[in-house]
């Protein structure tokens, strides 16, 4: 959930300036009395009247200028008056800090006391107009992450200023799909460090793990149970809910997106990319939930070959994926200040269309009409067959028993990445960043790890919209997970880059719990050897597979620390879970005509 990729370390700096610009610091009161700490930067010179570009966050603002030296390089060009705020109870502002604090119920919006984020961003807009000269009375708002969700945040009762907002990797539900949870699966080593991080002081402080190699750390500790009696002891609040909601009740529900998107409120240009380990799901669920209300066309969507906020940088390559040019600089330049430029500025005609994405393996940029594009797509299945072979073609014949199987063994998970797995938000460097796109030959061959993958292909295959995973499962437990992973394999000779011969590049992934494959709210255990049907949402992707390429898919049941380790035995919260409860079992996926396991995709019309 960090902005500006290492927005907790850039901004956490001593006080920053910027050339060309008067720097003013204020403590801007809020309705209840609480005043929150706030950076002014005013271009020197400018005549004309300036709109604002207004940024909260809670990573700490004091070397705020340095975006005016990076990110916002094109809108420094423009000329704009850049304010950047510290929320309630981070750093030196005032109030007590409360993780993603929900919107205040619909009830107490008459209530002049009631405050959230919604109406710390009206209050201090307010306040902003009214106090900063030669201004023109207009204010668009952006962040990355956190500063993303807060821009969500501004839009639910926005101040009447406020006149256009790019939530940019914001998460929209931390149970269904972002940071803490995928599909009710807790996001283990994500969750306890950032919370750790978060709430340990006003300030960022990291966790003191005993290990560099953070997978056998968490495997030491054993069950849940033992965080806070070993390390936390009750004083991680966020750590503390995740052990009393295990199960997607109110708690979840009053912080998600779904509830307060029902209705545009001013033009929004959601970002996203397609390798962002931490927030993918939010944007992608912030632009659907609007688009059934956005009557004046004004909600956009822009996704590219990027991880988390990978956008704000150069963006020519991620790890050893080379996209062919600054995707990054592009976006900043081409797409971004002049979204800004036509609603704060009435600069220039807005060519938008609806949506632009990044077809990673042709490295081009898409426009399209609609998000995901419906009308110039065809549904097909990659279908699981005998021999580990992967086919658009659904196996033959009326068998129902044809299946390929693993024991999953919680003793001994599959890591979710190159070991050694450095702590997330490492001083020594991290892989984190970049994991999404690691080369997964690393677990291909594991026991626990099934692999299917097609011929060489013959030609391109495009596929642009919903992935989903349709799998017919057993298993000799009483609960279990199951991730999938679409992969791209690139050829055994491959002149263009040989660190790339034969690589296994993730598409797409994701887990999911099976205890909620009926439902968030109301978990129920799998019935011992019993065929199941489950399905996985895969998200969303913009991808060729190029001729010569095959396309791979696997399965497996541990993806470890990123996932924590289900017991695979029914319990009624993992996070309770004696070390007794978590047993080996056999796993059975199905590739039968009665049960076709297989992952569907839209593939692109000629």
């Amino acid at each position: 959930m960090i902005g500006f990729l290492l927005a907790l370390r850039l901004f956490a700096q001593q006080p920053d300036s910027a050339p060309g610009f008067d720097l003013t610091e204020a403590m801007i009161p809020m309705r209840d009395g609480v005043k929150l700490h706030t950076t002014i930067f005013v271009p020197r010179g400018v005549q004309a009247p300036l709109p604002f570009v207004f940024m909260r966050t809670p990573y700490g603002i004091a070397g705020a200028g340095r975006a005016l030296r990076g990110y916002f390089h094109a809108f420094v060009t423009d000329g704009y008056i850049f304010v950047f705020q510290d929320i309630r109870g981070r750093y030196t502002s005032e109030g007590q800090f409360v993780m993603m604090r929900p919107p205040r119920p619909p009830r107490q919006r008459g209530d002049s006391s009631a405050v959230d984020e919604s109406t710390d961003a009206y209050d201090t807009i307010e306040w902003l107009i009214h106090r900063v000269p030669n201004n023109n009375a207009r204010v668009g708002m952006l962040g990355i992450s956190y500063p993303g969700w807060l821009t969500v945040m501004a839009m639910l009762d926005p101040h009447p200023a406020l006149k256009a907002a790019s939530p940019q990797a914001s998460p929209a539900d931390m149970f269904l799909g972002d940071d803490f949870h995928h599909n009710g699966a807790f996001r283990l080593s994500y969750g306890f460090e950032y919370a750790a991080m978060m709430e340990t002081s006003k300030e960022q402080e990291d966790f003191a793990f005993d290990r560099y190699d953070t997978y056998q750390w968490y495997l030491d500790l054993g069950p849940l149970s033992n965080v806070n009696a070993r390390y936390l002891h009750g004083k991680i609040p966020t750590w503390n809910d995740y052990v009393a909601h295990p199960n997607y009740d109110w708690f979840w529900q009053k912080q998600a997106a779904a509830p307060y998107l029902t209705r545009v409120t001013v033009p929004t240009l959601n970002v996203a990319g397609w390798w962002d380990q931490e927030d993918f799901y939010g944007p992608m669920k912030i632009y659907d939930l609007l688009e059934p209300h956005d009557t004046g066309r004004v909600n956009y969507l822009v996704v590219g070959p990027w991880n988390h906020g990978g956008w704000a940088g150069e963006g020519a390559k991620l790890g050893d994926i080379d996209f062919g040019g600054p995707t990054g600089t592009y976006f900043q330049d081409s797409i971004l200040a002049p979204w800004f430029a036509h609603f704060l500025k009435d600069q220039g005609e807005l060519r938008q269309p609806e949506a632009i994405t990044f077809e990673a393996g042709s490295n081009q940029w898409r426009s399209w009409d609609q998000w995901p594009p419906r009308r110039r797509t065809t549904e097909r299945s990659l279908y699981f067959r005998a021999g580990g072979r992967l086919s658009f073609e659904p196996p033959a014949g009326n068998g129902a028993a044809a299946f390929d199987s693993y024991v999953s063994d919680p003793a001994h998970p599959v890591p979710y990445r190159h070991r050694p797995i450095q702590p997330t938000y490492s001083p020594h460097g991290s892989d984190w960043y970049a994991w999404l796109v690691q080369d997964q030959r690393f677990v291909d061959g594991r026991a626990d790890v099934l692999s299917w993958e097609t011929e060489p292909l013959a030609d391109d295959v495009t596929i642009a919209g919903d992935i989903t995973a349709n799998l017919f499962v057993s298993t000799t437990g009483t609960d279990g997970d199951w991730i999938v992973k679409l992969i791209d394999v690139y050829p055994e000779e491959y002149p263009k880059d040989w660190k790339l011969a034969g690589r296994q590049l993730m598409v797409a992934n994701d887990v999911l719990r099976a205890r909620f494959r009926n439902s968030f709210e109301k978990p129920e255990p799998l019935r011992s050897n019993q065929v199941t049907p489950i399905r996985i949402d895969l998200h969303t992707q913009d991808y060729r597979f190029l001729k010569g390429h095959r396309i791979m898919v696997q399965v497996q049941s541990t993806w470890f620390p990123l996932i924590d380790r289900n017991p695979q035995t029914f319990v009624t919260n993992i996070f309770e879970a004696r070390a007794s409860d978590y047993r080996a079992a056999t796993i059975r996926v199905y590739r039968s005509a009665r049960r076709p396991s297989s992952v569907k995709v839209n593939v692109v019309r000629p």
